[in-house]
């Protein structure tokens, strides 16, 4: 297609390699450079995908901006090279789709969600769950009033490993069941609390603490509290080896489930409810449904979602910048409670969904 868009991925590890054959598969994306500060993995990927030899591989980010007419970046590095990373793309005119989080900052995140606005410029989150058949039917199912009044929400996100050196199991895990809770309630928590404990990674000669401020917190436990009351809990762990991936929330006409681990189907809804007989409260109408979804690899969903962005010239109603900012705030707010034993942080009602 002599219309295609030009654009460059940075950083191909784990997560970046999946990126990469997303876009070189797009009909209307021409993957013209690949950035990577290792080149053995350059080397691996042009390999692996028979790159076209006029692919720039570069393991100099500033190399690319000699592209020309390049349009967008996908940027998959870690964390902590985020900000400056998309503020100088953004500053060279390249839309971004960016990893989660955006930035460690929810300060940061702000400062780019407007440069992008005041450069009429792309700013996507790659917050993969919004993006999943399963939480987009989940998301109606809530939202159409199938599960009743709804009472509460809980997750639980554990496996064994990978371990991060740069960040937490809040900020590793977390952002994903938020972002879920958020999108299927269509509400921001007003109130958080966090506990934890560090086994692996402790700053006074690896002890086991479960003060977090003196390590990355390898356990933890999370309280949402949302504007009507509605309260979620989160538990997150990396060092245990009973793999799970499952949200619920619990309504009092029955429950909504999104467990990717399932066999039979990522999201179940389960109805059933109580009446009441005398002083006795009796189960009745329970039955399981196994709901269909769309097909669909969800990380295609966010590169093609990011490439009809940038030709609509229209931010992304699933993922924005300022999406990925609401969530930074969050898991910033969680950060201070984590530190400070489980104390109730309060969030501004800076945004709403």
């Amino acid at each position: 297609m002599t219309n295609q868009i030009k654009i460059a991925v940075i950083g191909v590890g784990r997560w970046g390699v999946h990126l990469l054959r997303n876009f070189l598969t797009d009909p209307q994306v021409n993957v013209v450079a690949v950035v990577d500060s290792h080149p053995e993995r350059l080397a691996a990927v042009k390999q692996q995908f028979n790159l076209d030899e006029n692919v720039i591989l570069t393991t100099e980010w500033q190399d690319i901006k000699k592209v020309p007419g390049l349009t967008g970046v996908a940027i998959a590095t870690p964390a902590t090279t985020h900000y400056a990373l998309i503020k100088d793309a953004l500053q060279q005119g390249y839309h971004v789709l960016a990893e989660k989080p955006l930035t460690l900052d929810p300060a940061e995140c702000r400062e780019l969600c407007q440069l992008a606005e005041q450069h009429h410029l792309i700013l996507m989150v790659d917050h993969t769950y919004l993006f999943h058949p399963a939480v987009e039917r989940g998301k109606t199912v809530v939202q159409a009033g199938e599960l009743g009044d709804l009472r509460y929400g809980y997750a639980t996100r554990t496996h064994l490993g990978p371990v991060r050196q740069d960040v937490d199991a809040l900020w590793d895990l977390a952002i994903h069941d938020i972002a879920i809770f958020n999108a299927w309630l269509g509400q921001i928590p007003v109130k958080v609390q966090a506990t934890g404990t560090v086994w692996l990674q402790g700053q006074a000669n690896r002890k086991i603490t479960h003060s977090p401020s003196e390590g990355l917190a390898d356990l933890v436990w999370l309280t949402l509290t949302y504007p009507d009351g509605f309260q979620a809990y989160i538990h997150l762990c990396w060092l245990n080896p009973d793999k799970q991936r499952r949200l619920g929330i619990v309504g009092s006409l029955g429950s909504l489930i999104f467990d990717e681990m399932s066999q039979l189907s990522p999201l179940t809804l389960l109805h059933g409810e109580f009446e009441q007989q005398g002083n006795l409260f009796i189960p009745v109408n329970q039955r399981q449904v196994v709901l269909e979804l769309e097909p669909g690899e969800p990380l295609g969903r966010v590169c093609s979602g990011f490439v009809v962005s940038i030709l609509n010239n229209i931010s992304s109603k699933v993922s924005s910048g300022w999406v990925g900012t609401q969530l930074v705030e969050v898991l910033a707010a969680l950060t201070v409670s984590l530190e400070q034993d489980g104390k109730p942080v309060f969030l501004n009602k800076r945004f709403q969904l």
